[in-house]
This record gives structure tokens, C-alpha cells and sequence, in this order.
């Protein structure tokens, strides 16, 4: 049975050590324990030994002083030999083969004394004692059982021997104690043979608690490194880089450590998977996070990956200019990459990032502080035409706390009344008539101070107010405008988010049905200069207002670098080219520039609008040119609804007499 466990417990540790192999390692792993076994139950036998002096006084009391002197030299000395091998270090088997010559030394020596004495009648019951002996090397001692057998069958020898040369006792006698002694021989020979073998498969059992233990620690580390590491890129996780960014953190509070935080993110990386696939830009990923892991070791930094194409990085900051400097070497090293993105719209064909940072200051009261200063900062470097690093300055309006209070301002806008609609008309050039007018949100705080556009429509996109302000802005355009037949055609300015927000048309569809408008009254301007992915929801969203009869007209045109593929995918109603052209016409290659473009939209068939007439001399520019709408403060500037008919708009008769 034992046999049976023993075999099973080997079984299910596994098949890479054989049975001579674990025997090998249970006789290794038991030297040291073996050893001090024996020592112990060594120095107990000679104290039981000597101790035993007491019978011998009691029994066999004319011999008795050379009993004593026996076990006194047999004692001493398996002391000495046991005490100068472990001094040598020598292998338990040596140790427990001395320790066990001991003991038959010690039954030999007392037995050879003990049997000189006059007192037979005693010494022929007495003789018995030697199982004791037979009994230690078995029971009392751990010693394998081959060499528990040879002492064993020595000792029954010995005893035999002495019983077939102590004459005086009777045959029937010797029979009776040599069967005695041979049964003690056979049960404590057993039993040795059992201990040992349960030894050895509490070894076993123990080699594989442990190898479970083992391996379930290294499954639980392996667990946590999955829990903490991005599957990806073999970065930490966000959750891993949020408990380093609570140890900064701490150290902050404790110790005033300063450290900086440094938000990267892939240019156009959207675009990038739209052009080469899913498995190019995991690649793509995989090469740059490589690259910031090499660049964020060699400044003794964290890095980690963030969300999507995202990289944080936390460093220890020595001094101010050390994060501005970790940042151009980041943005020069992915430069150098080379990786290629020929498929961008800025001009640029490989890939790049851009990088915001912030780093800890006296105020810093909350290390969600320090993230949210980085974030804004990268906004900025994406809003600044991207591949460029910008600093979080806390003196900066634009980036200061003014945007949160903006934003929170934003959240209650609509219902406090803080958001209104101005229009600006749009002339026909030849009739002179308003064709129309481009409505224009403001914003005031609750102060009442004026919050320019360029501020509040950046934090509302950033933020998501800008869905919930646009459809506001289409409902308030079609009640007050179109329904009550004011102008014949109004346009709004549509942000990429909500073009890409699932059912923006249908709103359209429901509010121009509320109100009785026909779709081609409406008109949305997309913005060609700010980033605007050319993927299917976005085209399928333009496809769905079209189909409402709304126009669709590209605001800013020559600005971006999508332009051409949006005349190419989209067919617009009408194509506002940017101020900055008009306003380039002093000079010949700025009027030639404009002609080119205006040549250019001519062939694609659509309408023309100009932004930017400021004077007499850009109108009559654009009548020359032939022009059919223009836009501008010298035509009309942004006004209510209620000024549209007065003297906001400066009669087109009068302007073309100057």
C-alpha cells in the first residue's frame, strides 16, 4: 500500500524526475536533517547507556565496575568519532554507519563484561536487555533500512552467539529467548522498513506541496504581471502606472520629490489604421513603445501605455528644463523612427507624436492634477499642428483653471441662458441680395464676462458639450430663422464629434419636421483645418443629411490637407475658401494662388464663397473674379436675429457705388 502512495505521489510530480532521480534528491534534501538525527538520538543512547549502569549494579553486581568502564569507554568514544565526523563534514551515511557501530560496539562490550559474572541464574534472564539494542538501531535511530538490517542481523548474532556459548543455561531456555530475540528482530525490521518508506513519501508529498506552492506562486506572479502589463506592447498597464503614479505621489507629500508627467500621443494614428490596417498599427504601436521603453529607461523614467495609441511617462524632475528636454528626445527619437505614415494630411511621412507635460508645483494638491494639466497640454500640442511638444503653463489663460470654469459653464449654458446665436449674412455679388447668414455661438460667464470662441468650442469638444450646444444651435437656427422666413438659408457649423455621434441626422430629420423647414434651407459647414478622420461614419452621417436635401458646405478651404480628398468623396453644395487668400491678393503669387484655387473649385462644379471681405477693394476684387457669394465685416458683421434687417447689414447698392 505505502508502494502504491509513494509510486502515485511520484507520478504527480511530474514526468521530469525518474524514480532514481527523486531518490537522489530525497537523500540530498535529508543529509543535513539526517545528521543532526542522529547527533541527537546518539547522545541520548549514550546517556541511556550509561544510565543502564543502575541494572547492572542491581542484576549483575560483582561485575559491575567493569560494566561501567565498558559503557564509560564505548560511551566517550562514539562521542568523540561522531563529534570529530560532523567536524569534517562528513555524509550522514558515514555518521549514521558510526553512529550504528556504536551501537552494536556498546552491546558487543557490555555483553563480553556482563557475562563474566558468578550471578548466572540473574545474567540468563538478564541476557534479554540485548533486544534493546536491536529495538534503538530500528526504532529509535532514523537510519535507512539497509543499514538498520545489517545492524540488526549483527545484533541477533551476537545474541545467538552468546547464547550458544552461555553453557550453564538450559537448551529449552535458549530456544525460548533465541525465538524472542528472532521475532524482534523480524517486527522491528518491519517496522524500520515502514518508517522508512513513510519518510519518503512524506518527502514526496512535501516535494510536491512544494512544487504546487511554486508553481502557484509563480502563476499568481504571472497573474499579476498580465494584471499589471499592457497585452500589446508589453508596457504596464494603466492600472499598473496609476499605483506608480500614487508612489510619486507619496513621495511628493512626504519628501517634496518633484516629478513630472508627460502625456504622448500617436499623430493620426486613426488614420493610419484606416490606411494600412489593424495589424500594421499594432506593429506600429509595438515599434514605438520599444522606442519610448529605450528612451524612458536611459532618463530613469516610467513609461507605460495609456489607452489606444496613448503613452504616459513619469520621471523624477530635477529641474524644470529636465521634462522640456526628455520631451524633445522622445519626439526626435520617434522622428528618427522613420516609421512610415504616408497616408497623413500635414505633409509629414513617417510617424510622429505629440507630447504634453506637467510636473508638480507648490499648489499641486491632487496628483489627478498633475494628469489633467498634461492632458490639456497635449490638446494644446495636437491643436498647434502636432509633432511638437507644449509645457503646461499655469500662467497661460488659455490653459489655466479659466478652461474648467468654462467648462462647468458650459454644462449649464442652455438652461441659464449663457449661449446665444449671432449671424453673419452672406451677399450674393452679382444681385446684391443676402443669400444667407452663417449663425455663430457666444458664450458669456455668469459674471457676464464674454468668453471668445476660440476658447469656449475648444473645451467644449475636448469636454462632449459641443453635441448637446450643436443641436441646440440647429433647433434655436430653425425656429428663429427659418421658420419664420427671415433669411431663406442659414448655416451652422458642425464639430467631426458630432458628425460622429449615432443619431445626429435623425435629429435633423425630427427638427426640421417640427418646425416645417425643408432641408435645403439648411446647411452645415465642416471645417477643413481641423482634424476630421475621413472614415465611414463620418461619410455616412454626410450621406444622410444630403439625403435630407440639407447642404453641406467645406468652411476654411486651403487651411487643411484633407480638402482635395473631400472633394474627391463628397459632393459639396458650397466651398468657403479661407480669409488668408483674399487677404494674401496684394501681391501677384497671392492673387495667382487665389485664381488657382478658385479655377480648381470651378472645375468640381460648385458654389464659391469668399470669407474675408474687410474693404472696397476685396469686393470689387471678387466682382472681377466673378465671384457668387461673399462674406466679411465690410458686408455685415455678426448680429442677433432681430438687427439682421437694420443698420447691421450695409445696403449692397452703396457698396458698389464707392
Amino acid at each position: 500500500m505505502m508502494h502504491v502512495l509513494a509510486e502515485t505521489a511520484v507520478a504527480t510530480i511530474g514526468p521530469t524526475l525518474s524514480s532514481e532521480q527523486l531518490r537522489r534528491l530525497y537523500k540530498k534534501k535529508s543529509e543535513s536533517g539526517r545528521k543532526t538525527a542522529t547527533r541527537n538520538g546518539l547522545w541520548i543512547a549514550v546517556a541511556a547507556y550509561l544510565a543502564y549502569s543502575f541494572t547492572d549494579y542491581l542484576f549483575i553486581g560483582d561485575v559491575v565496575r567493569y560494566t561501567i568502564a565498558g559503557r564509560l569507554a564505548v560511551g566517550v568514544g562514539a562521542i568523540c568519532m561522531l563529534e570529530f565526523l560532523l567536524y569534517r563534514k562528513a555524509k550522514a551515511d558515514t555518521v549514521d554507519m558510526a553512529a550504528a557501530t556504536s551501537v552494536l560496539a556498546a552491546y558487543l562490550v557490555w555483553l563480553l563484561t556482563a557475562q563474566m559474572t558468578t550471578v548466572r541464574d540473574a545474567f540468563s534472564y538478564y541476557m534479554v536487555f540485548g533486544s534493546i539494542f536491536m529495538m534503538s538501531v530500528n526504532l529509535f535511530f532514523s537510519f535507512r533500512f539497509p543499514l538498520a538490517l545489517a545492524a540488526s542481523v549483527t545484533n541477533m548474532l551476537i545474541f545467538i552467539g552468546a547464547l550458544y556459548l552461555f553453557a550453564p543455561m538450559l537448551l529449552l531456555y535458549k530456544l525460548i529467548l533465541g525465538a524472542f530475540c528472532i521475532s524482534c528482530f523480524v517486527f522491528t525490521s518491519y517496522v524500520n522498513l515502514q518508517l522508512n518508506r513513510e519518510r519518503y513519501k512524506v518527502f514526496l508529498n512535501a516535494l510536491e506541496a512544494s512544487l504546487q506552492q511554486a508553481a502557484a506562486e509563480e502563476r499568481g506572479k504571472a497573474l499579476l504581471h498580465l494584471s499589471n502589463t499592457d497585452s500589446l506592447t508589453g508596457l504596464e498597464n494603466r492600472r499598473a502606472i496609476d499605483q506608480r503614479l500614487r508612489d510619486y505621489w507619496q513621495r511628493w507629500q512626504d519628501q517634496r520629490a518633484p516629478f513630472a508627467v508627460l502625456l504622448i500621443d500617436v499623430d493620426y494614428f486613426k488614420h493610419y489604421n484606416d490606411c494600412y490596417g489593424h495589424q500594421d498599427g499594432d506593429r506600429c504601436l509595438v515599434a514605438v513603445s520599444q522606442l519610448l521603453q529605450s528612451v524612458a529607461s536611459s532618463w530613469d523614467s516610467i513609461i507605460g501605455r495609456y489607452g489606444g495609441e496613448e503613452f504616459i511617462l513619469i520621471t523624477p524632475m530635477l529641474n524644470s528644463e529636465r521634462a522640456t528636454e526628455l520631451a524633445e528626445a522622445i519626439c526626435a527619437a520617434v522622428r528618427e523612427l522613420a516609421w512610415p505614415h504616408e497616408h497623413r494630411r500635414d505633409g509629414t511621412t513617417v510617424i510622429t507624436v505629440s507630447v504634453g507635460v506637467s510636473y508638480t508645483r507648490g499648489e499641486t494638491k491632487q496628483v489627478d492634477k498633475v494628469i489633467h494639466e498634461a492632458d490639456r497640454a497635449l490638446y494644446a500640442a495636437k491643436a498647434s499642428g502636432r509633432n511638437t511638444l507644449v509645457v503646461f503653463d499655469p500662467e497661460d489663460p488659455q490653459r489655466s483653471d479659466d478652461s474648467e470654469d468654462i467648462a462647468a459653464t458650459l454644462k449649464i449654458a442652455i438652461e441659464h441662458g449663457l449661449v446665444s446665436l449671432v449671424y453673419q449674412p452672406i451677399r450674393n455679388i452679382q444681385t446684391g441680395k443676402t443669400d444667407g447668414v452663417e449663425a455663430l455661438m457666444r458664450l458669456r460667464m455668469l459674471d457676464g464676462t464674454q468668453v471668445s470662441p476660440a476658447m469656449f468650442i475648444p473645451v467644449a469638444e475636448r469636454t462632449g458639450s459641443i453635441v448637446e450646444l450643436g443641436r441646440w444651435a440647429i433647433r434655436t437656427v430653425c425656429r428663429d430663422l427659418l421658420a419664420t422666413g427671415l433669411v431663406q438659408v442659414a448655416s451652422v457649423n458642425v464639430s467631426p464629434i458630432e458628425l460622429k455621434m449615432p443619431g445626429f441626422a435623425s435629429y435633423v430629420a425630427a427638427t426640421l419636421a417640427e418646425f416645417g423647414v425643408t432641408g435645403a434651407r439648411l446647411a452645415f459647414e465642416i471645417t477643413e483645418g481641423v482634424e476630421l478622420e475621413i472614415d465611414q461614419t463620418v461619410v455616412r452621417c454626410i450621406s444622410d443629411l444630403r439625403r435630407l436635401g440639407a447642404q453641406v458646405w467645406l468652411d476654411d478651404f486651403g487651411t487643411g490637407f484633407a480638402g482635395l480628398s473631400w472633394l474627391r468623396l463628397i459632393e459639396f453644395d458650397t466651398v468657403k475658401i479661407d480669409r488668408s487668400f483674399l487677404h494674401d491678393c496684394h501681391t501677384e503669387k497671392g492673387k495667382r494662388m487665389l485664381l488657382d484655387i478658385i479655377s480648381l473649385l470651378r472645375n468640381r462644379g460648385v458654389r464659391i464663397l469668399i470669407e474675408g471681405v474687410e474693404t472696397i477693394e476685396h469686393q470689387r476684387l471678387m466682382q472681377q473674379y466673378g465671384i457668387n457669394q461673399i462674406q466679411g465685416y465690410y458686408i455685415g458683421r455678426p448680429a442677433p436675429a432681430a438687427q439682421l434687417e437694420s443698420d447691421n447689414v450695409l445696403p449692397f447698392g452703396l457698396v458698389r457705388t464707392h
